[in-house]
């Protein structure tokens, strides 16, 4: 896995994911502490509802920002959005109202559903080969995991010598390496010819997507994987600090536990998924999900035992979401890979934007029990979504008919009337698996 490091591409475009999430780190650490001052007690709603406004910006947003830039070359693209990023980071310092912290973390969002499925969009135009792809989503999985781990860290030593507010800088110096590494990596032009409409580069991706089985079903996984890690990522400190009695470092070691979990998944997935195929090893991390919820609404773990716990949720999110971007690339063709990534992330956090609120309010009315039983509901709808919308065995090669194309396209002069080939939704090919 590591070898992907030394690939003249690749390995500048995972320093640039890397440094610029580093920068996000320090910038969620220092946002936090930032609104502490401006808002004291009311901290938590302020910053509710500033990551609120990060989800509808990820989900309204990133369809309108795709088919904008989707003439534009990638390389511009990333380099604007980083721009972009740092430049709004720099005023971060300088914030003395609430609504202020809400105007930046919009434009700041509005950039990243730029940036993210532009390069998620890229990676596998540059690694073409399957397990090497596999590899290098493994390791885009492992660099968000260390971000988790390293950014708390680092703002934790950063700030026994400066203010916080000094962490912005650090963000700020984030977006600039990205953008600097991107700058001297030569990265595939775009391949579509087609001067498509806006309104058709603007809903074309989620065309593909839904029209796709394999997609719906990556759909219905995401709403598993999203439950079990929205109940992680709003709940953890109330179960460690109330439920356990814990300290604001347990809290720390749990949310390690979670990202470990996640990591030890992501080194071993490149080896199953090539012995065991994409489906199975999707569906059985979201079972595992659903498995680990239904244990926890029942029991009350110890210590040690909700660290397990919070390990194998880990490897269970890992497992279902690592591959999606194997499952994207297989549905598109290269043209169209940035409209279906785009989908894909609008989709699955609009599943985040729906249970980040439901975890906490739940949570804060009913208890744990109750919501991890609730959340295990919605995992197991998920789970059974999935086994329905996307049918085992998968094949690439599907035999299917034109009856409405004309004698003379040349679609039907290449291959015939009726034929099989790798089926993927196009102009030609519109509904599954004959075009309507």
């Amino acid at each position: 896995m590591l070898q992907l490091l030394v690939h003249p591409v690749f390995g500048r475009l995972f320093a640039a994911q890397v440094v610029a999430l580093v920068g996000t780190g320090l910038l969620t650490v220092a946002l936090g502490l930032l609104a502490y001052d401006l808002a004291g007690s009311a901290a938590s709603r302020v910053l509710g509802t500033a990551y609120a406004i990060k989800m509808v910006a990820y989900v309204g947003l990133a369809p309108i920002a795709g088919a904008l830039v989707a003439k534009m070359p990638r390389k511009r693209v990333l380099i604007g959005a980083d721009i972009v990023r740092a430049l709004v980071a720099l005023t971060l310092p300088f914030i003395n109202e609430i609504w202020q912290i809400y105007l930046a973390i919009f434009l700041l969002q509005t950039a990243s559903a730029t940036f993210t499925p532009t390069f998620q969009a890229t990676i596998p135009d540059i690694l073409k080969d399957d397990d090497d792809y596999a590899k290098g989503l493994s390791l885009s999985r492992l660099a968000y995991d260390l971000e988790n781990l390293v950014s708390p860290a680092l703002a934790g030593l950063l700030l026994l010598i400066i203010t916080y507010h000094w962490l912005f800088g650090g963000t700020v110096i984030g977006f600039a390496l990205s953008a600097l590494l991107i700058v001297g990596t030569r990265l595939p032009q775009r391949t579509d010819d087609k001067d498509r409409p806006f309104r058709d580069r603007l809903t074309r991706g989620l065309r593909i997507y839904l029209a796709t089985p394999r997609l719906r079903g990556l759909l219905a996984l995401t709403l598993t994987a999203a439950a079990a890690s929205a109940f992680v990522i709003v709940n953890t400190v109330v179960l460690v600090r109330d439920t356990l009695g814990g300290t604001d470092g347990d809290v720390a070691i749990a949310l390690a536990a979670f990202g470990a979990g996640s990591m030890a998944a992501a080194l071993t997935l490149p080896r199953l998924l090539k012995k065991r195929g994409d489906r199975p090893v999707m569906i059985g991390g979201a079972v595992l999900l659903c498995v680990i919820m239904a244990v926890q609404s029942v029991i009350y773990p110890g210590w040690i035992a909700f660290l397990l716990l919070w390990g194998a949720t880990g490897i269970g999110y890992a497992t279902t979401l690592t591959p999606q971007g194997r499952l994207l690339r297989r549905s598109a063709h290269n043209e169209d890979r940035p409209a279906v990534f785009t989908a894909q992330f609008a989709l699955s956090h609009a599943c985040w934007l729906f249970l980040y609120p439901l975890a906490g309010g739940l949570m804060t009315t009913y208890g744990a029990h109750v919501t991890l039983g609730v959340f295990g509901v919605i995992g197991a709808v998920g789970v059974a979504l999935a086994l329905r919308l996307w049918p085992s065995g998968d094949p690439e090669v599907i035999l299917h008919s034109h009856p409405d194309l004309p004698p003379d396209h040349p679609h039907v002069q290449a291959h015939g009337r009726s034929h099989a080939h790798a089926l993927i939704i196009d102009d030609e090919h519109h509904v599954w698996p004959t075009q309507g």
